[in-house]
């Protein structure tokens, strides 16, 4: 019992880093939104605060409700915004993008150390949050 305790609270002291793709960022400055919101959105999504839509992928919204996000956080010590609409272009997501986002998930759930500090090098991935 008292492994299982210990297992528990190391994993919950590993430190949740945040990032933001180089499109989700463009995209994210055109609708204005900021880092600070999205710190916020994704201790709202830590906290359940989001639509789970399964397979590591979660659906935010942002920017006082006129935006919606998609986040991926399957690895649970990486969250990535990957996607961003606006909600009066689009209702949601089609069943077959959900598909894509869960495989891309999956791909970004076993990201190593090495392939993320490349990614932020050529400013593919810009965290946040720190």
């Amino acid at each position: 019992m008292l492994d299982l305790d210990m297992t528990k609270t190391a994993k919950s002291a590993q430190k949740q880093r945040v990032f933001k793709t180089k499109w989700f960022a463009r995209e994210a400055k055109k609708a204005s939104i900021n880092d600070a919101e999205l710190c916020k959105a994704i201790q709202e999504v830590m906290e359940g605060k989001a639509d789970n839509l399964g397979g590591g992928v979660w659906k935010k919204r942002l920017n006082k409700n006129m935006h919606r996000s998609i986040v991926f956080g399957k690895g649970v010590r990486y969250w990535f915004y990957v996607y961003l609409f606006a909600k009066k272009d689009r209702e949601n997501i089609e069943d077959d993008e959900l598909e894509d986002f869960r495989k891309l998930a999956d791909g970004y759930a076993v990201i190593t150390e090495e392939q993320l500090e490349e990614a932020i090098t050529l400013k593919e991935f810009v965290e946040i949050c720190l």
